[in-house]
């Protein structure tokens, strides 16, 4: 009986600490953007664990992003109201 109870006791307290131990550990993003968009210009900048390039007219597969971390995009004409088209930025997780 004192067996069991020492296999139950320990069973317990391994389960525990491996309850404990895995919350400890937090869960991150896997990239960060920063996105500063005053009027006229919009500045995407990749923090952390990331590329970017323009694929508004790419081929799926043909862009390669070649490290770059920041891209910028802006539009003229009009005034400080007008809505600039909307593009497309690709991103890629840095391996």
């Amino acid at each position: 009986m004192k067996g069991i109870a020492l296999k139950l006791f320990l069973a317990v307290g391994l389960i525990a600490m491996g309850w404990t131990i895995g919350r400890a550990q937090g869960s991150f993003p896997d990239f960060e953007l920063r996105i500063d968009a005053p009027g006229g210009e919009t500045n995407i900048t990749c923090v952390r664990g990331c590329e970017l390039a323009w694929i508004e007219r790419m081929v799926p597969g043909t862009v390669d992003p070649a490290g770059q971390t920041t891209f910028t995009y802006a539009c003229g004409g009009g005034g400080a109201d007008r809505r600039c088209d909307s593009g497309r930025v690709g991103g890629w997780l840095k391996r």
